[in-house]
């Protein structure tokens, strides 16, 4: 059922073929908005707008690589062909990483920060001109609770999200005079593709993720997403919304 809450803004999400950046993209598309959905994976993304589509929304399908300047240019110029602008960015698309900081290779650290941080950079630099020609918009950061707390093993993901979470409050203090809204999100661990090994039952410390009696899923983190793309969080920028079912308030 379409409420309305989007009706007329035009989303990329990146990272939009599985997980929350599909449930974004659904929820984005049930609340009027039209989804431009990005990510490698093609297959999965090709399924997703074509369900969006036969539900009646509007959507479109963008291969994209979020670390390459040159796909970010063709992103924007794909977006203004189709739909003329740009009102929300949802910088989604991120990678897990697991090594400990004596043992991280330069190779997977520079990997980690060329999609958690670099591509997000990206996604601002060319997003927010478009948005300044509209005369106001919404980014939105996907940080995670590692992005506000150390987690060990996972240095370098935990050092990408933190510094989204601060360039997320630059952008949001170099933005505000033009209404150009940016705040960070910050899941817990969530039930999607790239969690799914903490979830086996082999694996018994999955159940320390929460505090509630249950597990996060990909659409308890896009309604968090819809509120910031909305004109409902109209005084909310360089905010933090954490959606980790108590995870870091021990």
């Amino acid at each position: 059922m379409n409420m309305g809450r989007l009706n007329g803004k035009v989303a990329i999400i990146t990272g939009a073929a599985n997980g929350m950046g599909a449930a974004e993209a659904r929820l984005f598309a049930q609340e009027g908005g039209k989804v431009v959905g990005t990510d490698l994976n093609m297959d999965k993304l090709n399924e997703l707008v074509n369900e969006i589509t036969s539900n009646g929304g509007e959507a479109i399908a963008i291969q994209h690589n979020v670390a390459s300047e040159d796909d970010w240019k063709r992103v924007i110029e794909e977006t203004l062909k189709r739909f003329g602008k740009v009102d929300v960015l949802v910088n989604n698309a991120g990678i897990s990483s697991t090594m400990t900081i004596a043992n991280l290779e330069m190779e997977q650290w520079n990997k980690v920060m060329d999609i958690n941080l670099n591509g997000c950079m990206l996604g601002m630099k060319y997003a927010i001109p478009e948005m300044q020609k509209v005369g106001a918009g919404s980014v939105i950061n996907i940080s995670s609770i590692g992005g506000l707390v150390g987690m060990a093993g996972s240095s370098a993901y935990t050092a990408a999200k933190g510094a989204l979470r601060s360039i997320s409050k630059a952008a949001a203090v170099e933005f505000a005079k033009q209404q150009i809204r940016v705040n960070s999100v910050h899941p817990g661990i969530i039930e999607t593709p790239m969690t799914a090994e903490s979830f086996k039952e082999s694996t018994p410390y999955y159940k320390t993720f929460t505090q509630l009696p249950y597990f996060g899923k990909p659409e308890d983190v896009a309604y968090g997403v819809l509120f910031l793309a909305s004109d409902e969080s109209r005084f909310m920028t360089g905010s933090e919304l954490v959606i980790d079912g108590g995870w870091t308030a021990l």
